[in-house]
């Protein structure tokens, strides 16, 4: 259910609209390759990856590997996301 604010006033609790892409297997885990967030404002890349492993409880197996970037550059967890930002989920790279 959506909240209606008053024309004027503040949204006592704004949030932000994210994009998540999903790379390699972490699509197979996931059944998609993208999806949408929606956090509230001053959220951490650790929140978002946090939420999408509730709601993609297979991605969990994979929470201490899997590298999070927030447009082309990888982030740590604490990183702020702010509205619009762009967010892959890569699982960990492999050499040979």
């Amino acid at each position: 259910m959506k909240r209606e604010v008053p024309p004027g006033t503040k949204d006592a609790n704004p949030c932000m609209k994210l994009k998540v892409n999903f790379y390699s297997y972490l699509r197979d885990l996931t059944g998609c390759a993208q999806t949408e967030a929606v956090l509230p404002e001053g959220s951490t890349l650790g929140a978002l990856h946090d939420e999408l492993m509730a709601q993609f409880p297979k991605l969990s197996a994979m929470k201490k590997s899997t590298l999070l970037a927030v447009g082309v550059d990888y982030q740590p967890r604490e990183h702020v996301l702010q509205d619009g930002d762009e967010v892959s989920l890569f699982p960990p790279v492999q050499g040979g």
